[in-house]
C-alpha cells in the first residue's frame, strides 16, 4: 500500500514528486505530501487530505515548494483516519528527521511509550511518526551517522516498512530503507530517484536497482550508496527496464481499467509466446526442466485475491491432465497453520506484483522446510522472484487498475502452460495432444478479441442494473472459479454486495436470500455440467430472480431458463476462464461507469497488499 517518491538531481524536485506520485496513486490515496529541501536551505513540508490534486491546488502545482531534493507520499490509511495531520511526511519534534513510510509498525505502541518517556511529544495517530522520532532518537543518543541510526531503527522495529529519510545535518541526501515492502532506486546522469514501483520515474530512467530486504541506501545527486544492515556498502545489480512508459500511461482511454482489459489479448500473446520454443513447451528458462518437473508429486497454489482465483481456475487442469494432485490455498490462512507437506511436492506463490506481504511470508515459510518453490509474477526482480527456487514471469506489462484484468488473465495461460509441461514431463500428453493445446492456447488472444467486440451489448444490461443491491454468481467445477472471480470485480469496483456460490449448494440456504428481480449470474460452460446449472437457474427463476447466462456457443437452450445470454467461443474446457471472464470484466466496469464511481481506485482498497 501508499505510494513513495524521491528525488535529488537538478530538476524541480516537486514536480517531479507530483508526477511520480500521480503515477502511485493507485497505492493509496486517503491523503498526500511533500518535503523539499529549499533553494534557502530550509526544509518545508505540505499535506493534503484527500487526492492528490489537493496537494497540487495547495502547492501551486509545485511552484511553492523550490528546490532540487524531496520526498513525497500518498497514503492508504491503516494506523489513524486519513487527515491532514496523519498524512505523511511526518518529523521529529525539531524537524531533524523528516520521513515516509509504507508498512506498518508492529511495536509502535510499545516504542511510542518509551519515546514519551524521553521527552517527545506527538502530534499525529500514526506509527510512521513513531519511527521517524525512534531515528532522531539514535541519531542525537549516539552520535552517530544516518545508516548508522537507521539500522538501528531497523534492529529495534517489528513489522513491515519502505522508509525515505531526510536529515536537516545532511541537505541534498535522502536515506532509504526497506523490509517486506517493496522500493526501488533509479539512476540517472546528475539525478537519482527512488519510488514504490517503476512507472513512477520510468519517464526519466530505465536503469533500476532492487532494494534489498534489511537493506539500505543514501541517494544524492547522480550517486547512489547501497548498505547491508552491518552499514557495509554493497553492490546491486543493474535492471534494463523494456517496457515503454506510455504503457503506463491512459493513451486516450477514460480509465486504466477498460484499457487493460482491451490489452488483454495483447498480454495473453506475449506471455503464451514466452513459454513456446519451436512448437514445443519450453520451461528452461525458469530452469523447470523435465527433470525438475517430473520429480514433482504433488502442486499446492498459494496466492491472494484474484490470483487465489487463478489457483482454483487451474487446478482441474492439474489433476486432470498431470495426474497430479493441486491444493490451492489463501496464503493469508496458510501461513498460520503447519501443512502436511510432501518433501517432493512444489509450491506456487502467484502474485502480479510479486511483493503481496501474505503470499511473501507463505514462500518464507515453505523455504524454510525445503520444499521447491515457483514464484509466479509480473514484476522483474521482486521479492517473490528474488526468493522463489524458480521464477515464471508474466508479461502483462505494468497494470494501474487497482481491480487486475490482464495480470489475471496472463497468469491463466501461465498457469495452464505450466500444467501443460509438467504433463509433459511426466509423460501424459504425447507430441500431437501437446501441439493441440498450444494451438488452443494461441488462440485465445483472437477469441478476447471477438468478446471485446461485443463489449456494446454488455454495456446495455449493465446499465439495467446499476442500481441493484445483490448479485449472485453461481456455476459448478471450473464454472464456480469463473464465479468467484467474477464476483470479486463487481463488488470491488461498484460496491454491490455480491457471492459466488458452488451452484449445487443453493439449496444448502442460499437460495433463501433471492428476492424478486435478484440478479442471478449463471456460468456454464462445462459440457458436463450445463444441465444441472440450467436446474439451479430455473430454480432461481421460478423465484423472481433475473438470469443472465454466460455459456459457449452451441448451448442455445440455455436462453429458455434465462432472461439474457451472453455467449463465448469455444476452446478446451480448462480454457474458458480466460474467455468467460471478460463479458464479467465488462460487466462490472460498466456497472461502475453507470455509478459514476472512480473505476480505478475504488475506495478502501489499493493495488499492491503489501501489509498484512
Amino acid at each position: 500500500m501508499c505510494g513513495i517518491v524521491g528525488y535529488s538531481g537538478f530538476r524541480d524536485a516537486s514536480k517531479i514528486l507530483l508526477e511520480g506520485l500521480g503515477k502511485l496513486e493507485y497505492r493509496g490515496y486517503d491523503s498526500s505530501g511533500m518535503a523539499v529541501y529549499g533553494l534557502d536551505g530550509k526544509t518545508r513540508i505540505v499535506k493534503a487530505k484527500g487526492r492528490l490534486k489537493v496537494l497540487r491546488e495547495k502547492t501551486l502545482d509545485g511552484e511553492t515548494l523550490p528546490g532540487h531534493t524531496g520526498i513525497g507520499h500518498t497514503r492508504w490509511a491503516t494506523h489513524g483516519e486519513p487527515s491532514e495531520n496523519n498524512a505523511h511526511p511526518h518529523c521529529s519534534d525539531d524537524s531533524n528527521v523528516i520521513a515516509v513510510h509504507n508498512g506498518i509498525i508492529e511495536n509502535y505502541v510499545e516504542l511510542k511509550e518509551k519515546l514519551l518517556s524521553k521527552g517527545y511529544k506527538f502530534y499525529s495517530e500514526t506509527d510512521t511518526e513513531v519511527v521517524t522520532k525512534l531515528i532522531d532518537y539514535y541519531y542525537k543518543k549516539y552520535n552517530i551517522g544516518p545508516i548508522d541510526a537507521i539500522a538501528k531503527t531497523m534492529v529495534r522495529v517489528r513489522g513491515s516498512y519502505a522508509l525515505c529519510v531526510m536529515f536537516k545535518d545532511y541537505p541534498g541526501e535522502i536515506y532509504a530503507a526497506r523490509k517486506d515492502s517493496p522500493l526501488i532506486v533509479a539512476l540517472g546522469e546528475k539525478e537519482s530517484f527512488i519510488a514504490s514501483d517503476v512507472p513512477a520515474v520510468l519517464k526519466y530512467s530505465r536503469d533500476v536497482c532492487y532494494l534489498g530486504n534489511l537493506e539500505m541506501a543514501r541517494i544524492k545527486e547522480g550517486d547512489v550508496t547501497f548498505y547491508n544492515l552491518n552499514g557495509d556498502a554493497v553492490d546491486k545489480e543493474v535492471t534494463k527496464i523494456t517496457w515503454d512508459s506510455e504503457c503506463a500511461e491512459k493513451g486516450g482511454w477514460e480509465h486504466f481499467m477498460i484499457k487493460e482489459i482491451h490489452e488483454e489479448p495483447k498480454a495473453v500473446r506475449d506471455t503464451v509466446a514466452s513459454f513456446i520454443k519451436d512448437g514445443s513447451i519450453d520451461f528452461s528458462a525458469s530452469n523447470l526442466t523435465d527433470e525438475v518437473l517430473s520429480s514433482i508429486s504433488a502442486l499446492r497454489i498459494i496466492a491472494c485475491g484474484s490470483s487465489y482465483h487463478v489457483g482454483e481456475a487451474v487446478k482441474r487442469m492439474v489433476e486432470e491432465l498431470c495426474g497430479v494432485a493441486c491444493i490451492v490455498e489463501y496464503a493469508s490462512e496458510y501461513r498460520y497453520r503447519t501443512a502436511i507437506l510432501d518433501p517432493d511436492e512444489a509450491v506456487i506463490f502467484i502474485s502480479q506484483s510479486g511483493e503481496t506481504a501474505d503470499t511473501l511470508a507463505a514462500l518464507r515459510i515453505t523455504k524454510e522446510r525445503n520444499i521447491k518453490t515457483i514464484g509466479l509474477v509480473n514484476v522483474v526482480g521482486s521479492a517473490i522472484a528474488r526468493e522463489s527456487d524458480y521464477v515464471i514471469y508474466t508479461l502483462a506489462g505494468p497494470e494501474i487498475a487497482v481491480a487486475t484484468t490482464k495480470a489475471y488473465s496472463a497468469q491463466l495461460v501461465a498457469m495452464y502452460s505450466f500444467a501443460l509441461a509438467l504433463a509433459k514431463a511426466k509423460k501424459r500428453v504425447d507430441e500431437k495432444k501437446e501441439k493441440e493445446i498450444i494451438y488452443e492456447l494461441e488462440s485465445l488472444p483472437s477469441k478476447i478479441e471477438r468478446l471485446l467486440d461485443e463489449k456494446e451489448r454488455i454495456q446495455w444490461f449493465a446499465s439495467k442494473f446499476s442500481s441493484a443491491k445483490d448479485v449472485f454468481f453461481i456455476g459448478r467445477g471450473i464454472d464456480w472459479a469463473i464465479s468467484m472471480e467474477g464476483s470479486l470485480k463487481l463488488k470491488e469496483i461498484s460496491y454491490i454486495h455480491s457471492e459466488a456460490y458452488a451452484a449445487g449448494e443453493l439449496k444448502h440456504g442460499t437460495i433463501s436470500l433471492l428476492e424478486d428481480g435478484t440478479l442471478v449470474v449463471g456460468i456454464l460452460t462445462d459440457d458436463s455440467l450445463i444441465e444441472k446449472t440450467v436446474s439451479n437457474l430455473t430454480e432461481c427463476r421460478t423465484r423472481g430472480a433475473y438470469i443472465m447466462a454466460l455459456t459457449t456457443y452451441g448451448h442455445y437452450s440455455t436462453e429458455d431458463s434465462s432472461d439474457f445470454t451472453v455467449y463465448i467461443p469455444r476452446t478446451l474446457k480448462y480454457f474458458t476462464p480466460s474467455l468467460a471472464i471478460v463479458p464479467l470484466q465488462l460487466f462490472s466496469y460498466y456497472i461502475s461507469v453507470a455509478k459514476g464511481l472512480d473505476v480505478d481506485k475504488p475506495r478502501n482498497l489499493a493495488k499492491s497488499v503489501t501489509v498484512e
